[in-house]
């Protein structure tokens, strides 16, 4: 090569690199597709046989190809390193027929190799982007429950005493009145609907954190045992199947045993009540150095993407009039938080929901 060929082959790489970085500098975040198709243009045309080239990026999601790709090629490959590991790569083809792997220049190989490490550090950001947008969501989301909660416990608390009154003095009246007049009877309504009223008072309480625990060392494979066999009956008379995945050994935490039970009664049966005849609904436990991990899937409809946000507030219900209350996942919410673990929803697949509980271990 004459050197002013080297000369322009030298020009071409430093105003590849250069277009690559004001590329990824004016990248648009929501046309990342557009910005990797520009660069692997940009690459191409730096290249000494650029007519030839096909250049390819691939990296999950995305994966381009600056033009057909030949029948059989020659190539050489860079990784697209994302913290620290490999996450795809960019290859440079040139058509077999024409070309060897000889054609190659070291100054192209060390080019490919700058430009897959800007890819790299962009989709670096593009990963701290995405994950800083789902913290803020979820901290939003956490605030909005935490508010709710405080209200929701000011409310349970103001409620108590009254409910508590109408429940006593109706009693003592039922006492002083024979049980076949009318009178006896309108009280009982009312002595009903006072319990009725103190528990949605105390699952409000459940939701706000506010419900007093017996916190124990508690092997919670049992637990988790005792209370499908207690469903038993209700998954043969809705005929749903399940199945549990459970270690074989001790699964330890600081648990309120009884809160806990409520829980997964809460959780199983939400799934019972959405699941289709023959539908399976699976529970797992896991457990690792740092946390245990209780997953309960369906087979239902699953949540719509807008109901996600607002099925652990209080009185959100999806389900028909009469069916619920909309307590039972505030309540869920409200023991998770208070054993200090978080609750999740994933869309199960193809369709379903699966919450996922995660509890830090001790």
């Amino acid at each position: 090569m004459t050197l002013e060929k080297n000369l322009k082959e030298r020009i071409k790489e430093l105003t590849c690199l250069y277009e690559v970085s004001s590329i990824i500098v004016n990248n648009d975040y929501n046309e990342l597709d557009k910005t990797l198709y520009s660069i692997a243009l940009s690459l191409r045309k730096s290249l000494q046989f650029g007519k030839h080239t096909t250049v390819e990026i691939n990296s999950e999601p995305f994966h381009l190809i600056s033009s057909a790709l030949p029948k059989k090629s020659v190539f050489i490959e860079s990784n697209i390193t994302i913290f620290n590991e490999p996450k795809g790569f960019i290859k440079i083809h040139y058509p077999a027929d024409k070309f060897t792997k000889k054609d190659f220049l070291k100054e192209e190989k060390k080019l490919l190799k700058n430009v897959a490490i800007n890819v790299g550090d962009l989709l670096e950001r593009v990963a701290i982007r995405e994950n800083e947008t789902v913290m803020k969501r979820k901290m939003e989301h956490a605030d909005r429950l935490s508010i709710l909660g405080e209200i929701t416990a000011g409310i349970a608390h103001e409620l108590n005493t009254p409910l508590a009154n109408i429940l006593g003095f109706a009693e003592l009246l039922k006492s002083k009145e024979p049980k076949t007049t009318q009178t006896s009877q309108d009280l009982d309504k009312i002595i009903n609907s006072a319990i009725f009223s103190r528990e949605v008072v105390k699952k409000l309480m459940f939701f706000a954190c506010e419900m007093p625990q017996n916190l124990g060392q508690t092997d919670i494979v049992p637990v988790i045992n005792e209370a499908m066999n207690l469903l038993d009956p209700t998954f043969k008379k809705n005929e749903v199947k399940y199945k549990v995945n459970l270690p074989k050994g001790e699964v330890l935490m600081k648990a309120d045993t009884i809160q806990l039970t409520q829980v997964i009664f809460n959780l199983v049966l939400n799934a019972i009540y959405f699941s289709p005849k023959n539908g399976l609904i699976t529970i797992s436990l896991e457990e690792t150095k740092k946390k245990i991990t209780l997953k309960i899937s369906d087979e239902g409809p699953g949540i719509s993407p807008e109901n996600v946000q607002k099925i652990f507030q209080p009185f959100f219900t999806t389900k028909t009039v009469g069916d619920g209350s909309g307590l039972g996942l505030s309540v869920v919410h409200g023991i998770i938080r208070s054993h200090r673990g978080t609750i999740d929803y994933q869309h199960n697949i193809p369709t379903g929901a699966i919450f996922i509980i995660t509890f830090p271990k001790q």
